[in-house]
């Protein structure tokens, strides 16, 4: 099955900007990756418009299109990620996400001004989605989701560039980080692309030695939830 435009645009900007990377890259699991994400090296601005525009489609084509109320990025590639973002709903259909909002939380809470330790949009009675690069142990996003509580909203999905579809180290060798934040807190956790996307993506772009390596990683690592 042949991927939308937008993803195929997403792979190849970022295989072109250096944001995505086949070789050998120890991860902080110290496994092996036969390739590397990196979001924030879409820092140039045709590089940045892309991931935009593929976040937004992400958004509008999934089952949270019309479902939240404020986007939500975590300190610190969230909070880029959350104005730009927003920023092209609207630009891409105002009626629909002219009244949504975006919020972002600092690391540490503010003691005068304003004071708080959220920014932009209030949270209470706010139906919240979460946009953030990946998810890796899924500690950042737990933290997230108890900070929007906090304030009075509610969580209803998290937005992300990529699913590595890949086991937890620690885990029961089935579940990824995304699987278990789903059943945790049974909410949907979307993507731009998947570790699948990629492969299909990249056949005929990159050698067949790399994808034969991300398969073998695949088949290895890979998660079943």
């Amino acid at each position: 099955m042949s991927l939308p435009e937008y993803k195929k645009d997403f792979l190849k900007a970022a295989l072109e900007g250096g944001a995505l990377r086949f070789g050998s890259f120890e991860l902080k699991s110290k496994r092996i990756s036969p390739y590397f994400f990196n979001a924030g090296d879409f820092y140039k601005g045709k590089l940045h418009k892309s991931i935009m525009d593929a976040y937004a489609q992400t958004i509008a084509t999934s089952e949270l299109a019309d479902g939240f109320d404020v986007i939500f990025g975590p300190a610190y590639k969230g909070i880029p990620l959350a104005a730009t973002v927003f920023y092209a709903l609207v630009n891409m259909d105002s009626a629909k996400y002219g009244e949504a909002a975006y919020s972002f939380d600092r690391k540490e809470a503010k003691d005068h001004g304003e004071g708080g330790s959220i920014v932009g949009s209030p949270l209470k009675d706010k139906r919240v989605l979460i946009i953030d690069d990946v998810v890796s142990a899924g500690t950042a996003k737990r933290e997230a989701i108890d900070k929007i509580r906090a304030a009075g909203g509610t969580v209803v999905g998290i937005v992300v560039a990529l699913d590595r579809q890949e086991t937890l180290p620690e885990g029961d060798g089935k579940t990824s980080a995304i699987g278990q934040l789903r059943k945790e807190y049974q909410i949907p956790i979307i993507s731009i692309v998947k570790l699948d996307d990629i492969i299909d993506g990249m056949k005929g772009v990159i050698s067949d030695g790399d994808i034969k390596n991300i398969e073998e990683y695949r088949a290895k690592y890979g998660a079943s939830d």
